[in-house]
């Protein structure tokens, strides 16, 4: 039996409006995916989901639930029909309820009617405005993870169709990379901005208390000069030169000390300060005269320790001297804290791929390969049988080291233990 014309009309419009259809579902798609890849905040996003959605399926209500990164519940990130107030609060346990079965199955759900389906789950706290009837929901399933579940209710009953269900599936497969990407970019950004919080706090703390340093610095630097005066000899000399002269060594050196204190709060306050540090002044600089100085003044810290230079030609380096001591000071600080007492420090210095190498090596523990750069991270520390660090001389002597143009590394000593090198650009060798 032949079809009549009328029939063959029939289907003829009937493809068409199935074609029709299908374009109409593209062209949403189309237009969801470029609202949601230009949508300018997190919030915008989600806002674009859901009320996308809404009108695609020409449902009342639209929600997106999320699944918590310890994947035990299912959090409302946006809607456009349930309290707004309950976004971020309410909560589906992960396979309870219509929305936590979808995720656990990941297979669409149709609920007909939810007043009369045990599955369904009344979150308390969600104010539903509207009576809700009929339900729809589907997973966001991203690199076969499961994201989320896309809802979408109506306030009359309705039988949603095959082709519903595909079309709220094409929406949940084409914005569950998207969700996503979005949602891990929140959070790299909400971490970004805590451990600046952290960096700031940790900041404005040190740069106190190395503040609250100078006055008992002051305090000391004055009481020894007022222990260092000696009465005046009036003519006549001293009856004990030796003891004069050792206690004035001794007033010397202290001060010395007082004012490699001051040198060391400048420096600590240097490496945590959030604005630009000063430029440096570089100028030629005789390296073996900075380094023999610098162990001069640490000689009473080396006490327990034997000082080995080990000097060979006459090396300038294009630095700032006073930075490139204090570089020294806080090395030489480091190796006498995990190096055993009665072991050997030894500072040298060499050309080396055009510039100027200064080593400090001690016979301590060592570092591992792994913490070599680590030691450098601001309150990073190694706690050893010999000692225990602050954690910030290590991060200021590299701070320092990338204002003179050095650079600044660890690297195994011979034998045993760990040694230092600061790499200057060579000025001259004479």
């Amino acid at each position: 039996m032949t079809e009549t014309a009328q029939q063959l009309a029939n289907r003829d419009a009937a493809t068409r409006d199935a074609a029709e259809e299908q374009l109409d579902q593209l062209r949403f798609l189309h237009r969801v995916a470029r609202m949601a890849t230009t949508a300018g905040t997190w919030e915008e996003l989600l806002e674009t989901v859901v009320d996308e959605t809404r009108d695609a399926l020409r449902a009342t209500v639209s929600s997106l639930y999320l699944l918590d990164r310890d994947s035990e519940n299912l959090t409302l990130a946006a809607t456009n029909g349930l309290d707004r107030f309950q976004i971020g609060r309410a909560q589906v346990p992960f396979g309870g309820g219509v929305t936590g079965r979808v995720a656990a199955t990941r297979e669409p759900l149709v609920i007909p009617d939810v007043s009369r389906d045990d599955r369904f789950l009344w979150v308390r706290g969600i104010d539903q405005r509207r009576f809700i009837a009929s339900m729809l929901s589907v997973p966001l399933v991203w690199n076969d993870r499961i994201v989320g579940v896309l809802n979408v209710q109506t306030e009359h009953p309705r039988d949603f169709t095959t082709s519903d269900v595909a079309h709220l599936r094409a929406i949940a497969d084409l914005l569950a990379g998207i969700v996503e990407k979005g949602r891990i970019q929140k959070e790299a950004e909400a971490r970004a901005t805590e451990l600046k919080a952290i960096d700031e706090a940790r900041a404005e703390l040190i740069a106190m208390v190395t503040h609250e340093l100078r006055t008992p610095l002051a305090v000391v630097r004055a009481y020894t000069e007022l222990l260092a005066e000696e009465p005046p000899l009036e003519g006549r000399e001293s009856r004990d030169t030796e003891r004069r002269d050792r206690r004035a060594g001794w007033y010397r050196a202290t001060m010395d000390q007082v004012a490699r204190l001051d040198r060391l709060v400048d420096s600590i306050l240097a490496s945590v300060r959030v604005e630009s540090e000063a430029t440096a002044d570089l100028v030629p600089t005789d390296v073996g005269v900075v380094v023999s100085e610098a162990a001069t003044e640490l000689a009473p810290l080396l006490a327990r320790h034997r000082l080995e230079l080990k000097s060979g030609i006459r090396l300038f380096a294009l630095t700032d001297p006073s930075r490139l001591r204090q570089i020294l000071e806080h090395l030489v600080e480091n190796a006498v804290k995990y190096a055993p007492p009665d072991t050997t420090i030894r500072l040298d210095w060499q050309m080396a791929d055009g510039s100027v190498r200064i080593g400090v090596a001690d016979e301590g523990p060592g570092i591992p390969e792994e913490w070599r750069e680590r030691i450098f991270e601001p309150y990073a520390r190694r706690d050893t049988h010999t000692a225990r660090g602050s954690g910030i001389g290590l991060y200021a002597a590299r701070r320092l080291a990338d204002s003179v143009g050095a650079r600044l590394w660890c690297e195994p000593a011979k034998g045993h233990g760990a040694r230092f090198v600061i790499a200057l650009p060579a000025a001259a060798a004479v």
